[in-house]
């Protein structure tokens, strides 16, 4: 079926939701008044639509190919991404002074969204670029940024990130790349590279790739890794492609979905590359770039989510079986159960990445630290509420279609197969929670308690007008945040024991919070009811998400792996 972007539900959102409004009284986005931003929402919406969403099958069914060393990309691509380029849409809020639209992160986070809800396979190509212009910014010499910055905005240029290797994971410190001061302000970098999406591609003229590498006196563990750029082919100061670089895909990886999206292993040999920051500082021009890709990877299973809902819902109202008021499926309770679950998770999730963008936005136009807090606090749970969303949401699709969504020609089984990576990639859902109960608490919880504060005092105020659904989200805050109390006395096994449920339980909060302005919002129509839903059917689930914190992490570890043994 078509995939249509959901632009009246952004809008929506924006204006009553997430306070987006607060972005645009600043001075630095003052020019992304709301006429601009409906205008750049309904054009990326008609890109989504018209180009990339007929692109989604192709993807699936005419893989991304290794073909003589070089990777032939699915049907349709190029002409796809060409589209994308130029619109512009890669560098949306990338600064103007090279080339970029300089709009705020919030309305690039609605943009990719809707690329990721038409063709996840596509979209990730652009995100990529986007994580790395953002690197480049913060971290990049003025000789750099001049280069590559220009190029990477157009289009003209892709990005990618190289950390993983056979041996290196998550545990990125133990990387063995190496990289040897060449004596000229270049350094030869050897080492291979795995799981590196959209390593290479046929529809842009240089692919410019970030590889994370250990200088040969450099310490063991992350302090020791420097960040390079390696492009594929070696650039001059003009931008004038010369050699090719020292580099190869050796191979594309065999996935379970993404078909369309080449997944290499990649081959540095010696590959001429230049520092970006001091060295050691890899890791930190990394995670910006990280950071910035988590917010997306979490935008990216909202967006499959919202694909898959639109496609499940199609067939429901669509397929004739058995008997109901309306003749076909979606008249029956427990489809009508999985719809609306899956729409109102969609509306949590996607909330939630928005508010992290407003909250990244803020931080940026005004320098103030509780706000920088926000976001950093929100990140974690955007990415993996988002993603698991996503997962839930594709899965539940599959099961709307009943026996038709096990077959592939319905298109069903692609949205979870696309989407389940995205939990896995920018940091396991597990690795977020860690770092939620870890690094996000070192604060004393100022950050999570500000947000409940903000919670519990707009419940409070919605009593007057929705007094059952606002104290049903007051009382969910109020145990949430006695959880968090509990939890910050706790050692950190204890709290890595049941970090996920604990941000699966803030998020199940988050998602009754944003459900009630949009209900206030919206009393008696389709938001407040499904608000409704969403308030009595979904926010209980926090009492028993909260219920397995408490229990730390005691019997856990006891479990042995003789226990765990087939």
């Amino acid at each position: 079926m078509p995939y249509r972007s959901p632009v009246s539900e952004f809008t929506f959102l924006l204006d009553k939701v997430v306070g987006f409004s607060a972005v645009q009284g600043t001075e630095r986005f003052a020019e992304a008044t709301p006429d601009t931003v409906q205008a750049v929402l309904t054009e990326a919406g008609k890109l989504c639509d018209e180009v990339m969403g007929p692109l989604q099958r192709n993807g699936d069914l005419d893989p991304a190919a290794l073909e003589n060393g070089v990777v032939r990309t699915s049907d349709g691509f190029a002409g796809g991404y060409e589209a994308i380029a130029e619109g512009g849409w890669v560098a949306i809020a990338a600064d103007p002074e090279h080339g970029g639209m300089g709009l705020p992160l919030t309305v690039a986070t609605a943009v990719n969204e809707m690329m990721a809800g038409a063709c996840l396979s596509l979209q990730l190509n652009p995100l990529l670029t986007q994580g790395q212009i953002e690197a480049l910014e913060h971290h990049g010499d003025d000789a750099m940024k001049a280069l590559y910055l220009p190029k990477l905005i157009s289009g003209e240029w892709s990005g990618t990130m190289n950390l993983t290797e056979p041996q290196a994971g998550s545990d990125v410190g133990a990387l063995t790349c190496k990289a040897v001061d060449n004596g000229d302000g270049t350094f030869a970098v050897t080492g291979q590279k795995i799981y590196i999406s959209w390593g290479d591609a046929d529809f842009v003229s240089n692919v410019c790739h970030l590889v994370l590498a250990r200088l040969p006196d450099a310490p063991a563990g992350t302090r020791g890794i420097s960040l390079f750029m390696v492009p594929k082919y070696i650039p001059d100061a003009d931008g004038n492609l010369g050699p090719a670089n020292s580099l190869r895909v050796v191979s594309l990886e065999h996935k379970m979905g993404l078909h369309g999206s080449p997944t290499c292993v990649m081959s540095f040999e010696g590959a001429t590359g230049w520092m970006i920051g001091a060295p050691g500082s890899g890791m930190k021009a990394m995670f910006t770039m990280m950071n910035n890709a988590r917010l997306g990877v979490g935008g990216q299973g909202v967006g499959a989510a919202e694909g898959a809902y639109q496609h499940a819902l199609a067939y429901a109202n669509e397929r004739v079986q058995g008997k109901s008021p309306e003749r076909t499926i979606i008249g029956h309770a427990d489809v009508r159960r999985m719809l609306a679950t899956m729409k109102a998770e969609i509306l949590a999730a996607r909330s939630i990445a928005l508010d992290c963008a407003v909250s990244l936005d803020m931080g940026r136009a005004t320098g103030d630290a509780d706000w920088q807090a926000r976001a950093a606090f929100l990140t974690p749970i955007a990415k993996a509420f988002g993603t698991d969303v996503g997962c839930a949401v594709s899965e539940m699709g599959v099961q709307v279609h009943g026996g038709m969504g096990f077959i592939e020609e319905t298109g069903a089984a692609q949205y979870y197969r696309d989407v389940r990576v995205t939990a896995i990639y920018e940091g396991t859902n597990g690795i977020q929670a860690m770092d939620m109960v870890g690094r996000k608490l070192m604060d004393g919880g100022e950050a999570a308690f500000r947000l409940l504060d903000e919670i519990e005092a707009e419940a409070e105020a919605a009593k007057a007008t929705l007094p059952d659904l606002a104290e049903a989200v007051w009382e969910a805050a109020e145990t949430l945040r006695e959880t968090a109390e509990w939890l910050l006395t706790q050692d950190m096994a204890n709290r890595f024991g049941t970090a996920v449920p604990f941000l699966r339980a803030f998020a199940r909060v988050l998602g009754g919070h944003y459900h009630l302005r949009a209900a206030i919002a919206e009393p008696e129509g389709a938001h407040g009811r499904l608000a409704r839903f969403y308030i009595t059917r979904l926010l209980p689930e926090h009492s028993g998400l909260l219920a397995h914190v408490r229990s730390g992490d005691a019997g856990l570890m006891e479990i042995t792996p003789d226990d765990l043994a087939a």
